[in-house]
């Protein structure tokens, strides 16, 4: 069976990620900081739960080192923060490098740490959960930190397609939906196991073709 490497799987859009992949056979790797604590991560059948804190070289390096040269399927880079902030005078520059360090450089190094074993893989594939609030063309302003953080993940992401697209790696970019989660709250419109559903059913679809995309849960392109 084809394995998956889910990064922040102890909740939210990863936990029920890792409760589709696990439901479909697949192998599933649910990473998160502390997986003494995961525990509806452990009620989850047959996942292989591994610490990971993305922001700290030491750690994905570890990472890497623990898996060795096994082949991953599909590495999926869903761990990351929201720091509030809706102002320019209400931006807290720590927490905004914090942001950035979550949400862009932390997916970029599990990207590099794992790119042998994606290469080892049969299917090739990187997804990554960015944010409609990242588009440029479809901004309304505020949250200055979250949106910038997704914005540079997704031009990140576009680069890599470019770079590994003549080895046969597949990149993509998900807006999950405005999901009910602690970042999303409890109001939000689109359930996690919803988005997490689509999401999977995007990815074990792709086509070549799609190497750099940026799609909705759904399916749905979405603007730059």
């Amino acid at each position: 069976m084809p394995t998956v490497l889910i990064t922040g799987a102890n909740r939210g859009i990863g936990l029920e990620l890792a409760r589709a992949y696990a439901a479909d056979g697949w192998n599933v790797i649910g990473t998160c900081r502390k997986p003494e604590n995961a525990t509806d991560l452990k009620a989850v059948g047959g996942v292989e739960i591994v610490a990971l804190d993305v922001t700290d070289p030491a750690s994905v390096a570890a990472l890497a080192e623990q898996l060795g040269d096994r082949p991953i399927d599909v590495v999926l880079n869903n761990a990351g923060i929201n720091h509030r902030g809706s102002t320019l005078s209400e931006i807290d520059y720590g927490n905004w490098a914090e942001t950035m360090d979550a949400n862009v450089f932390g997916p970029m190094r599990v990207s590099e740490a794992l790119m042998a074993n994606v290469l080892a893989g049969e299917r090739k594939q990187m997804a990554y959960i960015s944010s409609k609030m990242g588009s440029v063309a479809e901004c309304t302003g505020g949250s200055y930190m979250y949106r910038s953080s997704k914005t540079a993940l997704n031009m990140a992401v576009k680069c890599l397609s470019l770079e590994f697209a003549p080895k046969g790696v597949t990149a993509v970019m998900f807006h999950p939906g405005h999901v009910r989660t602690d970042m999303g709250g409890p109001s939000a419109p689109v359930l996690a196991t919803e988005s997490a559903a689509g999401i999977k059913s995007v990815i074990d679809n792709l086509k070549p073709s799609d190497n750099g995309r940026f799609f909705n849960y759904d399916g749905t392109g979405l603007p730059w």
